[in-house]
């Protein structure tokens, strides 16, 4: 019979994934190294084995919950159904809030997944690309002339090029936080 997992497994798993992404998007993905990972999250590296299996894992296991997070705010909005202008609003305001506090595995997800197997990559790459239709669907929701125009999907790259970067230059602390960006974004676009 298998050991069961201690109460504050996924807290611990969630801590490592944490510090794991900080570390790969400070040093690098392929510069950063397992002794570095446990260090940095505060366990031994025996513990470390115990919720990944190597370097590759830990990648596969931060891009695959940073995109599946984002599927999942994507799902919240839609359950809302919500009028097109209101349905856009909350999909932009609710990445803004969750890209506040998600810089590291957001910049794991944008320059690492090139380091994940093919078959892995392309599952990510394939969730992402849902993502961005949830988008395009939303944007020709509110301009029902660009649906048949092939310019949603790009509208939706140009409105993710102006939300996925903010982690590059939006600091904590600052003037602006993501929550005040949120509305000014969907205004600007």
């Amino acid at each position: 019979m298998a050991r069961p997992r201690s109460a504050t497994y996924d807290d611990q798993r969630e801590q490592i994934l944490a510090a794991a992404a900080a570390l790969f998007a400070t040093r690098g993905y392929t510069a950063a190294t397992m002794n570095e990972v446990a260090a940095a999250s505060g366990v031994s590296k025996a513990t470390l084995y115990h919720y990944v299996r190597d370097k590759h894992d830990l990648l596969s296991q931060i891009a695959f919950g940073h995109v599946s997070r984002l599927e999942q705010l994507v799902a919240g909005v839609a359950v809302l159904q919500l009028a097109p202008e209101a349905r856009l609003r909350e999909l932009i305001t609710r990445f803004m809030r969750a890209y506040a506090s998600a810089e590291h595995r957001h910049r794991v997800l944008t320059e690492d997944v090139k380091f994940l197997a093919e078959r892995e990559r392309d599952a990510v790459q394939a969730a992402q690309r849902r993502v961005v239709a949830a988008f395009a669907d939303a944007i020709g929701a509110l301009r029902p002339d660009l649906r048949g125009s092939h310019l949603a999907k790009p509208l939706a790259m140009l409105l993710f090029g102006m939300i996925n970067w903010t982690f590059t230059w939006l600091k904590a602390g600052g003037a602006l936080d993501h929550e005040a960006l949120a509305p000014v974004v969907l205004e600007l676009f």
